[in-house]
């Protein structure tokens, strides 16, 4: 998907489904989209034509006021990415798949 930033892509996600027609609402999709997706990562493109990861969004399942609850874990600054200190909103599906998220963080 083509999308400025991680919260773009995610902002989108929520808003294509909706041209669908009237017969389908941001009631149903928000929390449909925050439940299904994990992580929005963001690649940029360089100059040269390369891409790199900018940015890794962390989606929750918490929806307040049509906004879907997120942190950013890793983010580019001077040329290296790296981990915010932002914790994970939802931790147990990477616990149940054997992840511990606080050693992929680095914190």
């Amino acid at each position: 998907m083509h999308a400025n930033s991680a919260h773009d892509a995610l902002a989108k996600i929520c808003t294509l489904p909706l041209l669908a027609g009237e017969n389908i609402g941001a009631a149903f999709v928000v929390p449909t989209v925050a439940s299904c997706l994990d992580l929005v990562v963001h690649a940029e493109r360089l100059a040269s034509g390369h891409r790199q990861v900018a940015q890794v969004l962390a989606v929750g399942r918490r929806v307040e006021n049509g906004v879907i609850e997120t942190a950013v874990l890793f983010d580019r600054r001077d040329g290296e990415l790296r981990p915010t200190g932002s914790g994970m909103p939802v931790e147990d599906k990477f616990v149940r798949a054997g992840h511990h998220v606080a050693d992929l963080l680095e914190v």
